[in-house]
């Protein structure tokens, strides 16, 4: 294990699902909030003038928390989720990189970068829009964009080669392991 992954630290919800990684520092700042408790730990100590403590590997939050109270923000990312990652054309489901984000209306024409104007849509069906309409292309919209009131659930993605021994009981494998 190199010193990269002590750095490093899983936060769990309340009921042990991953949420994120986050630096040793920030999970020792909750861990003396009472915010979260460790429940496994790295080899390695933190020292402070009068106390030693191991290193937290993984913690987990004390109390439940909402995750949704602010407005959904508008960005690429959330769009793209918000979408299910399909073209919103041709209901082709694509990778964040071969994915592009349209303006319903164009905005050489009015249309605002926001919620309500902007979809997930593919490279072939995006460049086939061009600066027209959904009318005038004679493109139909899978689904009308509308604001969402939640963050879909986001997929904590962690390469195996990176994950530290002390998290491999908490992440949840979807298929074969490649290292």
């Amino acid at each position: 294990m190199t010193g990269e992954d002590h750095a490093r630290t899983l936060l769990l919800t309340q009921s042990y699902e991953p949420i994120r990684v986050i630096s040793w520092e920030r999970a020792f700042t909750l861990l003396t909030l009472g915010k979260v408790e460790v429940v496994e730990e790295y080899d390695r100590n933190i020292r402070t003038c009068y106390l030693v403590f191991k290193m937290p590997a993984v913690v987990r939050l004390v109390n439940a928390f909402r995750r949704f109270r602010r407005p959904v923000r508008f960005s690429r990312v959330n769009v793209y989720a918000r979408d299910r990652y399909r073209c919103q054309y041709c209901g082709v489901t694509e990778s964040m990189r071969d994915l592009t984000f349209d303006h319903v209306i164009p905005r050489s024409r009015g249309g605002t970068t926001n919620w309500t104007n902007v979809v997930s849509a593919c490279v072939e069906c995006n460049h086939q829009k061009a600066n027209r309409t959904p009318v005038e292309a004679r493109m139909r919209l899978i689904k009308e964009p509308v604001q969402p009131r939640w963050v879909p659930a986001v997929t904590l993605q962690i390469s195996v080669r990176s994950v530290p021994d002390a998290w491999t009981d908490y992440l949840y494998w979807t298929g074969a392991l490649s290292t």
